[in-house]
């Protein structure tokens, strides 16, 4: 919703447009560089066991490919989830609710992928 004043135009909102729309893109581009790594490795190497499967994930490069992936994802849900809270919760209170509700199980879920994948 605008408001205009003569020349100058008034915007309400939070202004996370241009910095959200380029986070989206960002972080899905960094998910799919982790995907294509992932798939040539999975593809290259021999048959697919636990020990394969660890020694993907056995060199640095990969676990920090994989730590940035798992943020980036993280990041990538919130912006989306808070802006579907914001065009559609329009009571405050239930919105706080949904943010720390959504928050809380992104960070367990940060939580479980990095034991997981660090115990490999």
């Amino acid at each position: 919703m605008s408001t205009s004043f003569g020349s100058r135009r008034l915007v309400v909102g939070a202004h996370y447009g241009l910095r959200d729309w380029l986070a989206q893109r960002v972080t899905s581009l960094l998910m799919a560089l982790f995907t294509i790594a992932l798939v040539v490795q999975v593809l290259v190497g021999g048959p697919l066991d636990y020990y394969r499967w660890s020694a993907i994930f056995a060199p640095q490069w990969m676990k920090v490919l994989a730590f940035v992936t798992i943020v980036s994802l993280l990041y990538h849900v919130w912006v989306g989830m808070r802006d579907v809270w914001m065009d559609y919760v329009k009571a405050v209170s239930v919105r706080l609710v949904l943010d720390i509700a959504t928050i809380s199980w992104l960070v367990g879920c940060a939580g479980w992928a990095i034991q997981v994948l660090w115990r490999l």
